[in-house]
């Protein structure tokens, strides 16, 4: 089971890759055009060309997980076209919005630190 928690690193490749890759694949994705260590325990998600479909990669501790999303109709509505950088960071709930298409800039969390008030 892949656990998503707060304090993950999630990072969106921002350029499309081809869906035929694998595990493998991606992984040398990951090296060597996103500079991002696949085996350091961050979810990298990966657009087809089209933004029809979505894959995700992660590692686990013992192995890599993939999970893929394809849309039965239309497109993903967002994804990030002028980054500079190859990677885009986004937090848990950003990519659960994103994973149900919706935008991810627009979604609001709890932030992951608060201090706390003595009540009394």
């Amino acid at each position: 089971m892949i656990q998503i928690t707060p304090q993950m690193r999630i990072w969106l490749a921002v350029e499309p890759v081809d869906f035929r890759k694998g595990i493998d694949g991606l992984a040398q994705v990951c090296r060597q055009q996103l500079k991002v260590d696949p085996m350091a325990g961050a979810l990298v998600v990966f657009s087809s060309r089209r933004r029809k479909a979505l894959k995700c990669l992660v590692f686990d501790g013992q192995g890599f997980w993939l999970c893929q999303k394809r849309l039965s109709t239309g497109r993903f509505a967002w994804w990030p076209t002028d980054a500079k950088p190859p990677t885009f960071g986004l937090g848990a709930h950003q990519l659960q919005s994103l994973l149900w298409n919706a935008k991810p800039a627009s979604t609001q969390a709890v932030p992951l630190w608060r201090p706390i008030t003595p009540t009394g």
